[in-house]
């Protein structure tokens, strides 16, 4: 117990080590591409909004960060001759790992349970602040049990649109109410109707009915049925599905919710869900790729071949991280199911570690 104490406070050192280090590199590539892109804005804003943007791109590629530091601690290890010494006291390799195994899988349960929520705070937080130095969003979009409401704006005043539900690709809503609003605020036209199909630069409304609101006279008595209304809008699909917001954006706390209120929406969750099953199977990948750098690096530094091995130890985790990408790409498409797409990465990669620790240590 004490020894795995000893390489676990080990392992845990060392990760920070190198997570402070990629943190502050980052955050300098942020910082000089903030200070580029917003030349007009103080150095100081650019410095919070390189701080905003940083713990996202750290928590992307924390997989890399952990490998990097199996590969440092083992390599330190092997060249005090430690493993020697864990070697000779009877301790098998799988052994010795024990305590960098559930030092990484902690860390994988803080990073989702806490670096998570933070991140995507963050993340929005700067969507937020950078959307205010160029355009304003041309639309906004929010859901609940009352269903679908959208907004967008144009020169001529702002629309509000409400509907029960809408198509998983977002082109066409069902049970849909247009209140348009003009300058002074108050509203002007009311449209409802039975479903609405977003066209090209129009929406198109079937069996509505309209009621003007800005005039003196009984609205009820002034409506007017229409087969067909066409509305002018800037909005397309993407614009609409983006408007939800990224699955970085959103807690792991509040992702179950979404996703449930997404699909009654009737717009599609997959990507959200592929997101949620992926940061479950965060845990299990830093524990992989501490297997992964443990496997190229835990022989002795006298065997020689070290830096072909750290090379190899490196080509692997960055092939997992790829292949892990991939698959979440195939499962956001629906080529995969979305548990295989997330859970198979990092299953298949402690597996194949594990084989080789036991070919190359206790073979």
């Amino acid at each position: 117990m004490t020894l795995s104490l000893y390489i676990a406070r080990r392992f845990l050192v060392t990760f920070c080590l190198v997570f402070s280090g990629f943190f502050g590199v980052l955050y300098l590539i942020d910082l000089i591409e903030e200070v580029r892109r917003s030349t007009a804005a103080s150095f100081g804003h650019a410095a919070g909004l390189a701080l905003l943007h940083t713990p996202g791109s750290t928590y992307h590629i924390l997989p890399l960060i952990m490998i990097l530091t199996a590969i440092a601690l083992f390599l330190r290890l092997a060249r005090t001759s430690e493993l020697v010494a864990v070697r000779a006291a009877g301790r098998s390799a799988l052994r010795t790992l024990v305590g960098p195994i559930l030092a990484a899988l902690v860390l994988g349960a803080i990073a989702v349970a806490v670096f998570n929520p933070l991140v995507a705070a963050t993340t929005k937080r700067y969507e937020t602040l950078s959307s205010q130095n160029g355009a304003a969003a041309s639309a906004e979009a929010s859901f609940g049990e009352d269903g679908l409401w959208l907004r967008q704006g144009d020169e001529q005043g702002q629309w509000v649109i409400h509907a029960d539900r809408a198509s998983p690709d977002g082109t066409t809503i069902y049970g849909v109410t247009f209140i348009s609003f003009g300058e002074t605020g108050g509203p002007r036209t009311r449209i409802a109707a039975e479903q609405a199909d977003l066209a090209r630069g129009a929406w198109i409304a079937t069996n509505a009915k309209e009621w003007r609101l800005d005039g003196n006279g009984n609205p009820e008595a002034e409506a007017e049925v229409r087969d067909r209304v066409e509305l002018t809008t800037t909005l397309t699909a993407d614009e609409i599905r983006n408007s939800f917001g990224a699955p970085q954006t959103i807690s792991i706390w509040d992702m179950r919710g979404f996703i449930g209120e997404l699909d009654r929406a009737g717009f599609s969750s997959r990507a959200y869900s592929v997101w949620f099953q992926m940061e479950m199977a965060l845990p299990l990948l830093l524990a992989a790729m501490v297997l992964v750098g443990a496997g190229f690096t835990m022989r002795h530094a006298r065997f020689g071949n070290s830096g072909t091995l750290v090379l190899l130890a490196l080509v692997s985790g960055i092939a997992i991280f790829f292949v892990r990408n991939f698959a979440q790409v195939l499962g956001e498409s629906g080529q995969i199911p979305i548990v295989l797409a997330a859970w198979t990465p990092p299953v298949a990669a402690a597996l194949l570690s594990v084989s080789l620790l036991l070919h190359l240590e206790d073979g």
